[in-house]
């Protein structure tokens, strides 16, 4: 299994101001890749948590990708924090910063660009199509927090980025309570543990009902346990519904 943890970095997040809107796209897409986002954190615009955080994950994980504090403005300390936490320079990328020149501006807005263009010492560049681009150092992608922007220099990661297999998932729900089926369920999964099988309540004014999910890198084995499950809801006299219950 290949695996990434995801870093989002910004204190509009972890102050409700700003909703993330980056996660579950970035999971999506990695999933795609064959790398499977096993760790996810919100973290704030804090030298020392940033630095720390990252040489933590960094060595844990098959891959890092940040969102957030890129920008231009004096609380996008990202770049700077990467330089330190692998103990590099942080320098002008030259061709970032002829992309900031093509853009005439006066000079204080012009300084305030030029924040972008600097990146710690043997980055490679991210490719973004819609404005200045990301970096990436050994295992660490720093990627926009901008949902646009990020999700833009996520094209780029094909090439750059080596996976595994995709999970694939199935759902099936019943009208069902949890606790009937617990017992079961626990034993399919402990039979089965290259199959995730998690199971959600579903809860409606006039009934209630569950959804099981599975999910696994093998469509054979996810398909094996889903007729498991099959066969436990039809012993409780119910029809599992494909695709779950909405």
């Amino acid at each position: 299994m290949v695996t990434a943890c995801i870093l989002i970095i910004g204190n509009e997040i972890l102050s409700g101001r700003t909703t993330d809107a980056n996660l579950s796209f970035l999971s999506r897409e990695l999933n795609e890749l064959g790398v499977q986002v096993t760790e996810a954190r919100v973290i704030p615009d804090v030298a020392a948590t940033i630095v720390n955080t990252l040489n933590e994950v960094r060595v844990n994980f098959d891959y890092v990708i940040t969102t957030g504090g890129i920008g231009p403005t004096h609380d996008d300390i990202t770049a700077e924090c990467i330089a330190e936490a692998f103990g590099v320079d942080l320098v002008v990328n030259l061709e970032i910063e002829a992309m900031m020149h093509s853009r005439p501006a006066p000079d204080d807005v012009m300084r305030s660009r030029l924040r972008m263009a600097r990146i710690p010492e043997g980055a490679t560049l991210v490719r973004n199509e819609i404005g200045p681009p990301g970096f990436q150092l050994e295992n660490v992608f720093v990627l926009a927090g901008v949902p646009g922007a990020m999700q833009a220099m996520v094209k780029d990661f094909p090439g750059k980025i080596v996976g595994g297999k995709p999970v694939r998932s199935m759902t099936l729900g019943a009208f069902l309570a949890e606790s009937p089926i617990a017992e079961g369920l626990a034993e399919i999964q402990a039979a089965n543990p290259e199959v995730e099988l998690g199971s959600y309540p579903i809860f409606r004014p006039d009934q209630s009902g569950i959804n099981l999910v599975m999910s696994s890198t093998d469509p054979d084995a996810m398909q094996a346990v889903a007729e498991e499950v099959r066969q436990l809801i039809a012993k409780h006299g119910q029809q599992a519904v494909e695709n779950g219950i909405e």
